[in-house]
Protein backbone atom coordinates (compact mmCIF):
# COMPACT_ATOMS: atom_id res chain seq x y z
CA UNK A 1 0.00 0.00 0.00
CA UNK A 2 1.38 3.40 -1.02
CA UNK A 3 -0.09 6.76 -0.02
CA UNK A 4 0.88 10.18 -1.35
CA UNK A 5 0.59 13.47 0.52
CA UNK A 6 1.65 16.45 -1.60
CA UNK A 7 5.17 15.41 -2.61
CA UNK A 8 5.53 12.73 0.11
CA UNK A 9 5.31 9.01 -0.55
CA UNK A 10 4.28 6.89 2.44
CA UNK A 11 4.69 3.14 2.03
CA UNK A 12 6.04 -0.05 3.62
CA UNK A 13 9.40 -1.36 2.52
CA UNK A 14 9.37 -4.17 0.00
CA UNK A 15 11.63 -6.47 2.02
CA UNK A 16 15.16 -6.91 3.30
CA UNK A 17 16.55 -5.47 0.06
CA UNK A 18 15.33 -2.08 1.24
CA UNK A 19 16.95 -2.21 4.67
CA UNK A 20 19.71 0.09 3.46
CA UNK A 21 17.02 2.66 2.71
CA UNK A 22 15.29 2.11 6.04
CA UNK A 23 18.59 2.36 7.93
CA UNK A 24 19.51 5.78 6.56
CA UNK A 25 18.14 7.25 9.78
CA UNK A 26 20.38 6.21 12.70
CA UNK A 27 19.10 4.38 15.76
CA UNK A 28 20.49 1.76 18.12
CA UNK A 29 18.11 -0.91 16.80
CA UNK A 30 19.36 -0.68 13.21
CA UNK A 31 21.91 -3.45 13.76
CA UNK A 32 19.13 -5.84 14.81
CA UNK A 33 16.67 -5.24 11.97
CA UNK A 34 18.05 -7.77 9.48
CA UNK A 35 17.95 -10.60 11.99
CA UNK A 36 14.51 -9.50 13.19
CA UNK A 37 13.19 -9.73 9.64
CA UNK A 38 14.81 -13.11 9.06
CA UNK A 39 13.40 -14.52 12.32
CA UNK A 40 9.87 -13.13 11.86
CA UNK A 41 10.00 -10.60 14.69
CA UNK A 42 9.38 -7.96 12.06
CA UNK A 43 7.61 -7.96 8.72
CA UNK A 44 8.21 -5.66 5.75
CA UNK A 45 4.57 -4.57 5.85
CA UNK A 46 5.13 -3.35 9.43
CA UNK A 47 8.09 -1.14 8.40
CA UNK A 48 7.06 2.13 6.76
CA UNK A 49 8.95 5.05 5.25
CA UNK A 50 8.13 8.63 4.28
CA UNK A 51 10.01 9.61 1.13
CA UNK A 52 10.42 12.80 -0.86
CA UNK A 53 11.86 11.44 -4.07
CA UNK A 54 14.62 9.13 -2.84
CA UNK A 55 15.17 11.11 0.37
CA UNK A 56 14.10 9.39 3.60
CA UNK A 57 12.35 11.87 5.90
CA UNK A 58 10.76 9.54 8.48
CA UNK A 59 10.19 5.89 9.29
CA UNK A 60 8.19 3.71 11.69
CA UNK A 61 8.30 0.01 12.53
CA UNK A 62 6.56 -2.41 14.86
CA UNK A 63 8.03 -5.49 16.54
CA UNK A 64 6.42 -8.69 17.76
CA UNK A 65 7.32 -12.23 18.70
CA UNK A 66 8.03 -14.72 15.91
CA UNK A 67 4.91 -16.19 14.32
CA UNK A 68 2.70 -13.54 15.91
CA UNK A 69 0.23 -11.98 13.53
CA UNK A 70 -0.17 -8.75 15.46
CA UNK A 71 2.41 -6.05 16.28
CA UNK A 72 3.30 -5.96 19.96
CA UNK A 73 5.20 -2.67 20.27
CA UNK A 74 6.02 0.37 18.15
CA UNK A 75 9.77 0.62 18.73
CA UNK A 76 11.07 2.54 15.71
CA UNK A 77 9.81 6.06 15.05
CA UNK A 78 12.33 8.40 13.49
CA UNK A 79 12.42 11.66 11.60
CA UNK A 80 15.35 13.25 9.81
CA UNK A 81 16.79 15.34 12.62
CA UNK A 82 18.92 17.32 10.17
CA UNK A 83 16.01 18.38 7.98
CA UNK A 84 15.39 22.13 8.17
CA UNK A 85 13.18 22.48 5.09
CA UNK A 86 10.25 20.42 6.36
CA UNK A 87 8.09 20.22 9.47
CA UNK A 88 9.64 17.05 10.90
CA UNK A 89 6.83 16.42 13.38
CA UNK A 90 4.13 16.89 10.74
CA UNK A 91 5.84 14.41 8.41
CA UNK A 92 6.19 11.91 11.25
CA UNK A 93 2.54 12.32 12.18
CA UNK A 94 1.39 11.74 8.60
CA UNK A 95 3.51 8.62 8.34
CA UNK A 96 2.43 7.18 11.68
CA UNK A 97 -1.26 7.73 10.91
CA UNK A 98 -0.99 6.12 7.48
CA UNK A 99 1.10 3.20 8.69
CA UNK A 100 -1.10 2.51 11.72
CA UNK A 101 -4.27 2.57 9.61
CA UNK A 102 -2.79 -0.03 7.26
CA UNK A 103 -1.03 -2.17 9.88
CA UNK A 104 -3.09 -2.32 13.06
CA UNK A 105 -6.41 -4.13 13.47
CA UNK A 106 -9.31 -1.69 13.14
CA UNK A 107 -10.90 -0.60 16.40
CA UNK A 108 -8.05 -1.77 18.63
CA UNK A 109 -5.84 0.33 20.88
CA UNK A 110 -2.40 0.84 19.32
CA UNK A 111 0.44 -1.05 21.01
CA UNK A 112 2.78 0.89 23.26
CA UNK A 113 5.48 3.12 21.83
CA UNK A 114 8.93 2.43 23.27
CA UNK A 115 11.99 4.58 22.57
CA UNK A 116 15.53 4.11 23.84
CA UNK A 117 17.04 7.43 24.90
CA UNK A 118 20.49 8.49 26.14
CA UNK A 119 21.00 8.86 29.90
CA UNK A 120 20.24 12.42 30.99
CA UNK A 121 18.80 13.13 27.53
CA UNK A 122 17.04 16.23 28.80
CA UNK A 123 20.38 17.91 29.59
CA UNK A 124 21.68 17.75 26.00
CA UNK A 125 19.90 20.12 23.56
CA UNK A 126 20.30 17.86 20.51
CA UNK A 127 19.13 14.74 22.34
CA UNK A 128 16.25 16.61 23.93
CA UNK A 129 15.03 17.97 20.60
CA UNK A 130 15.22 14.53 18.98
CA UNK A 131 13.30 12.83 21.80
CA UNK A 132 10.70 15.57 22.06
CA UNK A 133 10.10 15.58 18.29
CA UNK A 134 9.29 11.87 18.41
CA UNK A 135 7.11 12.28 21.48
CA UNK A 136 5.27 15.10 19.70
CA UNK A 137 4.52 12.80 16.76
CA UNK A 138 2.91 10.29 19.12
CA UNK A 139 1.06 13.02 21.04
CA UNK A 140 -0.44 14.39 17.82
CA UNK A 141 -1.95 10.96 17.17
CA UNK A 142 -3.47 10.79 20.66
CA UNK A 143 -0.65 9.19 22.65
CA UNK A 144 0.71 10.27 26.01
CA UNK A 145 3.72 9.62 28.18
CA UNK A 146 3.18 6.57 30.35
CA UNK A 147 6.50 6.04 32.11
CA UNK A 148 10.21 6.65 31.75
CA UNK A 149 12.49 3.72 32.57
CA UNK A 150 16.16 3.05 33.22
CA UNK A 151 18.12 0.41 31.31
CA UNK A 152 20.87 -1.17 33.35
CA UNK A 153 23.78 -3.43 32.50
CA UNK A 154 26.20 -5.69 34.36
CA UNK A 155 29.45 -6.27 32.48
CA UNK A 156 32.09 -8.97 32.87
CA UNK A 157 34.81 -7.74 35.17
CA UNK A 158 32.31 -6.17 37.55
CA UNK A 159 32.21 -7.90 40.93
CA UNK A 160 29.85 -10.86 41.24
CA UNK A 161 28.20 -10.48 44.65
CA UNK A 162 28.96 -13.33 47.05
CA UNK A 163 26.17 -15.03 49.03
CA UNK A 164 25.62 -13.48 52.45
CA UNK A 165 24.06 -16.62 53.91
CA UNK A 166 20.94 -14.76 55.02
CA UNK A 167 18.79 -16.49 52.42
CA UNK A 168 18.69 -19.89 50.76
CA UNK A 169 17.82 -20.35 47.08
CA UNK A 170 16.07 -23.15 45.27
CA UNK A 171 14.54 -23.64 41.81
CA UNK A 172 10.89 -22.80 41.21
CA UNK A 173 8.75 -25.84 41.98
CA UNK A 174 6.15 -25.35 39.27
CA UNK A 175 4.20 -22.66 37.43
CA UNK A 176 1.51 -22.48 40.09
CA UNK A 177 4.04 -21.75 42.83
CA UNK A 178 5.55 -18.92 40.79
CA UNK A 179 2.14 -17.46 39.94
CA UNK A 180 1.19 -17.44 43.62
CA UNK A 181 4.38 -15.55 44.50
CA UNK A 182 3.95 -13.15 41.58
CA UNK A 183 0.42 -12.39 42.76
CA UNK A 184 1.61 -11.66 46.30
CA UNK A 185 4.49 -9.50 45.05
CA UNK A 186 2.09 -7.15 43.24
CA UNK A 187 0.87 -5.80 46.58
CA UNK A 188 2.52 -2.40 46.93
CA UNK A 189 4.41 -2.60 43.64
CA UNK A 190 6.04 0.58 42.33
CA UNK A 191 6.11 -0.64 38.73
CA UNK A 192 3.90 1.53 36.50
CA UNK A 193 2.84 -1.26 34.14
CA UNK A 194 1.89 -3.51 37.04
CA UNK A 195 -0.05 -0.71 38.73
CA UNK A 196 -1.89 -0.07 35.49
CA UNK A 197 -2.83 -3.75 35.27
CA UNK A 198 -4.00 -3.79 38.87
CA UNK A 199 -6.36 -0.89 38.16
CA UNK A 200 -8.07 -3.01 35.51
CA UNK A 201 -7.95 -6.59 36.83
CA UNK A 202 -7.36 -8.73 39.94
CA UNK A 203 -3.77 -9.36 40.98
CA UNK A 204 -3.96 -13.04 40.04
CA UNK A 205 -5.07 -12.19 36.52
CA UNK A 206 -2.33 -9.58 36.18
CA UNK A 207 0.29 -12.12 37.30
CA UNK A 208 -1.04 -14.75 34.89
CA UNK A 209 -1.00 -12.30 32.00
CA UNK A 210 2.57 -11.27 32.78
CA UNK A 211 3.61 -14.91 32.94
CA UNK A 212 1.95 -15.88 29.66
CA UNK A 213 2.96 -12.74 27.75
CA UNK A 214 6.60 -12.71 28.82
CA UNK A 215 8.07 -15.31 31.16
CA UNK A 216 6.58 -18.37 29.47
CA UNK A 217 8.14 -17.32 26.17
CA UNK A 218 11.77 -17.47 27.23
CA UNK A 219 13.68 -20.41 25.80
CA UNK A 220 16.42 -20.30 28.42
CA UNK A 221 16.42 -23.01 31.13
CA UNK A 222 13.79 -22.66 33.79
CA UNK A 223 16.12 -24.16 36.35
CA UNK A 224 17.83 -20.76 36.34
CA UNK A 225 14.75 -19.34 38.08
CA UNK A 226 15.20 -19.00 41.84
CA UNK A 227 13.00 -18.67 44.88
CA UNK A 228 14.64 -17.04 47.89
CA UNK A 229 13.73 -18.41 51.32
CA UNK A 230 14.54 -17.91 54.95
CA UNK A 231 16.46 -20.77 56.60
CA UNK A 232 13.13 -22.31 57.66
CA UNK A 233 11.97 -22.45 54.03
CA UNK A 234 9.55 -19.48 54.09
CA UNK A 235 9.63 -17.71 50.68
CA UNK A 236 11.01 -14.17 50.75
CA UNK A 237 11.08 -13.37 47.04
CA UNK A 238 12.20 -14.64 43.65
CA UNK A 239 14.29 -13.77 40.63
CA UNK A 240 13.90 -14.80 36.99
CA UNK A 241 17.26 -14.81 35.18
CA UNK A 242 16.66 -15.50 31.50
CA UNK A 243 17.85 -14.96 27.97
CA UNK A 244 15.64 -13.15 25.47
CA UNK A 245 16.28 -12.90 21.73
CA UNK A 246 19.11 -10.43 22.29
CA UNK A 247 20.67 -10.61 25.78
CA UNK A 248 20.88 -12.31 29.13
CA UNK A 249 18.46 -10.44 31.39
CA UNK A 250 17.03 -10.17 34.85
CA UNK A 251 13.46 -10.59 33.66
CA UNK A 252 11.71 -10.30 37.03
CA UNK A 253 12.86 -9.53 40.55
CA UNK A 254 10.68 -9.21 43.64
CA UNK A 255 10.60 -9.34 47.42
CA UNK A 256 7.28 -10.26 49.02
CA UNK A 257 5.54 -7.48 50.99
CA UNK A 258 6.03 -9.07 54.42
CA UNK A 259 9.79 -9.16 53.92
CA UNK A 260 10.46 -5.74 52.44
CA UNK A 261 12.65 -3.28 54.28
CA UNK A 262 15.32 -5.78 55.32
CA UNK A 263 17.66 -5.43 52.34
CA UNK A 264 16.75 -8.83 50.92
CA UNK A 265 16.49 -7.33 47.43
CA UNK A 266 20.29 -7.23 47.32
CA UNK A 267 20.56 -10.96 48.09
CA UNK A 268 17.90 -11.91 45.54
CA UNK A 269 19.42 -9.80 42.76
CA UNK A 270 22.89 -11.12 43.58
CA UNK A 271 21.65 -14.69 43.09
CA UNK A 272 20.18 -13.88 39.69
CA UNK A 273 23.40 -12.18 38.68
CA UNK A 274 25.46 -15.19 39.78
CA UNK A 275 23.29 -17.55 37.74
CA UNK A 276 23.80 -15.57 34.55
CA UNK A 277 27.46 -14.68 35.16
CA UNK A 278 28.16 -18.42 35.42
CA UNK A 279 27.02 -18.75 31.79
CA UNK A 280 29.88 -16.49 30.63
CA UNK A 281 27.46 -14.04 29.05
CA UNK A 282 28.88 -10.84 27.51
CA UNK A 283 26.51 -8.71 29.59
CA UNK A 284 23.38 -8.86 31.72
CA UNK A 285 20.64 -6.34 31.16
CA UNK A 286 17.71 -5.19 33.24
CA UNK A 287 15.28 -2.30 33.45
CA UNK A 288 13.19 -0.54 36.03
CA UNK A 289 11.02 2.55 36.24
CA UNK A 290 12.85 5.82 36.79
CA UNK A 291 10.61 6.46 39.80
CA UNK A 292 11.29 3.04 41.32
CA UNK A 293 14.24 4.39 43.26
CA UNK A 294 14.69 1.41 45.64
CA UNK A 295 14.99 -1.01 42.72
CA UNK A 296 17.39 1.22 40.79
CA UNK A 297 19.60 1.59 43.86
CA UNK A 298 19.67 -2.18 44.33
CA UNK A 299 20.94 -2.66 40.79
CA UNK A 300 23.59 0.00 41.24
CA UNK A 301 24.78 -1.61 44.48
CA UNK A 302 25.09 -4.90 42.60
CA UNK A 303 27.46 -3.35 40.05
CA UNK A 304 24.97 -2.55 37.30
CA UNK A 305 25.38 0.74 35.43
CA UNK A 306 22.70 2.83 33.77
CA UNK A 307 23.61 2.89 30.09
CA UNK A 308 20.34 4.05 28.54
CA UNK A 309 16.76 5.02 29.26
CA UNK A 310 13.39 4.22 27.74
CA UNK A 311 10.40 6.42 27.05
CA UNK A 312 7.09 4.49 27.03
CA UNK A 313 3.99 6.13 25.59
CA UNK A 314 0.46 4.76 25.28
CA UNK A 315 -2.83 5.53 23.61
CA UNK A 316 -5.99 5.56 25.75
Amino acid sequence: MTTSYDDLTLRPITGSAELDLFDRLPYVLNEELADDLASGRRRPEWMWVALRGDRLLARVAWWSRPRSGTPLVLDVLDVDDGATDVDRVAVGERLLRAAAAATLPAGTRPPEYSRFVPPHWQDDPASRRAVEDRMAVVERTGGRLFVERLRLEWRPGAPVPEPTGRLAFRPVGDTEELLELMTRALDGTLDAHSRHDLARMPAREAALRHYKDELAGYGSPRDWWRIATLPDGEPVGFVIPARNDYNAIIAYLAVLPAHRGHGYIDDVLAEGTRVLAAQDVPRIRASTDLDNVPMARAFHRAGYVTFEGTINMTWD
